[in-house]
């Protein structure tokens, strides 16, 4: 920032400062009184760090404006105090955070009787927050006396600046042993058990849902802490809490005890969602974690999943009788009986509970037919895609994880040994954790192609899509998720882990069912899977200009695109354009087909000039040659080049511009036309170095005025200069061919070819 490097202007609060009844509003009134600050004006820092101004600075973010103040500027300066209270200067700190008088004032806010002023609670929460980074263990101190101090937090977490000052406590105090000893103050004011009982359904939503955000939080806070730690801190006490058994159970009654509420139920499943999170996913995790020297588990702790099976049923009857909600308008018609956040939120449970892999889970699921019920869910809400994708990872979970629901699953870090002794008890119970004991009519697979029919379903549902797209209606939503649901069995069915069950579960379809199923997949399926992977545009030949230049064009190089480029040239131009200046389609073809070559062809103009050998046309040309053209001899005496000489012409040629319209001249063409070579000619060389001095004679003669610079004395030229590429309508004969070489003209009388190119 410029207040940083004193890259500032004199301010006119210094002005201010010189008055001794200067008052704190009137500073800050001043514009730049927050530049100031931050820029470590000494004289205002120590105004703004006296008693007085402190006190007033605190009251101002911790209580009311005057209602009888304009709406737009009440909150001026509460807001301007804020800033400079969290300006982050250490004068400003110390004096805040070493005085208790102005800590218990801004204690005092918390006491007041809820709900607080949204505004000043984030003005508070701000301050407070600073201090805690800034002064951290000043501010512990203080805060730890005060016995309801998690009490009152707690009491106004309807207001969103109160959960981020939980968070500010997890998470901004360092060092290490200092944070240590505030979660295990935390955990003795049981924060964990109490966000918990606020998700109860009689509570209103606004602090469930804060409540259900903190805890989420908390939890992912708390992991990426634990995973930055060294091995030989103690665990961190409010996530043991949270995965415990006990915890996730309490969670689970206040969810589903007396009347349900899809508030209650959602952030609740929110919550669960959280514990059910993989910390680490796929090998880029795996390196990591191997990288850092450590071998923990970043999979599911066993505890939250045993806390969750008794209670699949009630999520289960969750979606067979959702909350109660009315008629929506949606853009395809009026839904009747909406889908619901409830369950969809479900959906999402059910997903991360199969992904987990877990044999008895899976088991219940199975018998519940939770499946089933999904599937059912998918078909009738064709456009709600948020259930699409829930329903695709829960088959996609299945098949490829099915192979694997008869391993343990590890805890996470915190509870590796008592996950190891949870699982020794299971086997001594004889809890289903193994595959070997269990019946393979309720895995997972089996209940999806037996019990579901995945396969005709999809056989339905698309033969069904088809007849209604065939009567001009819209081809239905869930099609694409339906797509990827087909290839992923098809994928299994090829090389899957799966693979021999699932061409077994085919195998056992009705003859009818199997031979439809074929023809969809080798036909239907592959067809849409074309469809679906053309490339809208062709990327694979794009190179950057650095790279070799005879590489091949992204452009299509295709003979069409030359003839269509032909053809645009020339849409303007007269059929009578064309048969004077011999253009056709051949020339442009015979041309090199990539569109990155040059465009010499095009470049080209041919021309006649209105002039035999034996006209005076033709006399008028030499004589003129004559005159201009001079050997060079550097024995001559040098003549002036801008000495201007009367000089007399007769003719006009015919020209155009470059890709230009044709100007008619006075008389016709009578040579033929031809394709000029640039660097030929038939005339020789003693021609062009002939000498002469003679005067033209004029047929339709004028005359004029005009300078006449002579070529430069030289024994040769090395290579023509090239000629502009717009020529004027009609061109005197003496421009085109002064200087004769530097136009690049081989042979001008006679019906001669100029090669402009």
């Amino acid at each position: 920032m410029f207040w940083k490097f004193d890259l500032h202007t004199t301010s006119h609060i210094d002005q201010l400062l010189d008055r001794e009844d200067v008052t704190l509003r009137e500073l800050m009134e001043e514009e730049d009184v927050l530049q100031e600050c931050k820029a470590q004006n000494r004289r205002l820092l120590l105004f703004l760090s006296q008693d007085h101004s402190m006190q007033e600075l605190v009251n101002l973010i911790t209580e009311e404006p005057s209602s009888d103040l304009e709406e737009k500027t009440r909150f001026k300066f509460p807001n301007i105090a804020c800033e400079l209270l969290t300006s982050d200067v250490t004068l400003i700190n110390d004096k805040l955070g070493g005085d208790e008088s102005l800590l218990e004032k801004l204690y005092h806010f918390l006491e007041q009787d809820p709900p607080l002023n949204p505004l000043l609670a984030s003005f508070f929460s701000k301050t407070i927050g600073n201090l805690i980074a800034r002064k951290t263990e000043q501010v512990i101190s203080f805060l730890r006396k005060k016995h309801n101090f998690i009490g009152l937090v707690l009491n106004h977490l309807d207001a969103s600046a109160m959960m981020d000052l939980l968070l500010r406590l997890i998470s901004c105090v360092e060092p290490a042993p200092l944070r240590q000893e505030v979660l295990t103050w935390l955990n003795e004011e049981q924060l964990i058990q109490r966000l918990t009982e606020l998700m109860q359904t009689e509570r209103d939503e606004e602090r469930q849902s804060n409540a259900s955000q903190t805890l989420c939080d908390i939890i992912r806070l708390s992991r990426d802490q634990a995973n930055q730690m060294p091995e030989a801190m103690e665990p961190d006490p409010l996530l043991t809490v949270l995965e415990s058994e006990e915890n996730v159970a309490r969670l689970l009654k206040s969810m589903f005890e007396g009347e349900k509420s899809e508030a209650s139920i959602v952030n609740g499943t929110q919550v669960l969602l959280t514990l059910l999170e993989s910390r680490r996913s796929g090998l880029e995790g795996l390196m990591e974690l191997y990288s850092q020297g450590c071998e923990r588990s970043y999979t599911v702790s066993g505890s939250i999943l045993r806390a969750i099976e008794p209670h699949l049923k009630d999520f289960q009857q969750l979606l067979l009788d959702p909350p109660k909600k009315s008629a929506i308008l949606t853009t395809v018609g009026v839904l009747e009986q909406p889908l619901g956040n409830a369950r969809l939120h479900v959906a999402r449970l059910v997903a991360s509970l199969l992904q987990t892999s877990d044999h008895s889970v899976c088991q219940e699921l199975c018998r519940l037919n939770t499946m089933d019920l999904l599937l059912d869910l998918f078909f009738k809400y064709t456009w709600n895609n948020f259930l699409h994708f829930q329903v695709e990872l829960c088959v996609a979970s299945i098949l490829n994880h099915s192979a694997h629901t008869g391993l343990q699953i590890p805890t996470l870090q915190n509870h590796d040994e008592k996950a190891v002794q949870g699982s020794e008890s299971q086997k001594e119970e004889g809890t289903p954790g193994q595959d070997s004991n269990a019946d393979p009519a309720h895995t997972p697979i089996h209940d999806l192609f037996q019990q579901c029919r995945l396969v005709q379903r999809i056989l339905d549902a698309w033969e069904e899509n088809d007849r209604i797209q065939a009567e001009g209606g819209t081809r239905r939503g869930n099609m694409g998720h339906l797509t990827r649901i087909a290839n992923t069995v098809v994928q299994n069915l090829e090389k899957g882990q799966v693979q021999s069950q699932i061409s077994d579960l085919i195998k056992e379809l009705p003859e009818d069912c199997r031979g439809r199923w074929e023809s969809f997949v080798g036909q239907t399926l592959r067809e849409t899977n074309r469809r679906n992977t053309v490339d809208l545009v062709s990327t694979h030949n794009l190179h950057s200009s650095s790279e070799d230049d005879d590489m091949e064009s992204p452009f299509p190089n295709d003979l069409s695109i030359q003839q269509a480029f032909s053809d645009y040239q020339i849409q303007q131009m007269t059929a009578n354009f064309v048969d004077q200046f011999g253009f056709n389609d051949e020339e442009f073809s015979e041309h090199d087909e990539n569109i990155n070559a040059t465009f010499d062809r095009i470049a080209e103009i041919n021309f006649n000039i209105d002039a035999d050998d034996n006209s005076a046309n033709a006399a008028a040309f030499e004589a003129c040659f004559k005159e201009r053209i001079q050997q060079f001899d550097d024995c001559e005496e040098e003549e002036d080049i801008w000495e201007d000489k009367e000089i007399n012409y007769a003719t006009q040629v015919k020209s155009r511009s470059r890709f230009g319209v044709s100007s008619s001249s006075d008389s016709s063409p009578k040579g033929p036309v031809r394709n000029g070579q640039r660097g030929r000619g038939s005339a020789s060389e003693e021609e062009e170095d002939e000498e002469g001095a003679a005067q033209p004679p004029t047929q339709t003669a004028t005359s004029k005025k005009m300078g006449s610079p002579q070529t430069p004395q030289s024994k040769s030229f090395s290579k023509p200069v090239p000629v502009s590429n717009k020529l004027p309508c009609h061109l005197n004969l003496i421009h085109l061919i002064q200087p004769v070489r530097d136009l690049g003209i081989d042979r001008l009388a006679g019906g001669g070819v100029a090669n402009c190119g």
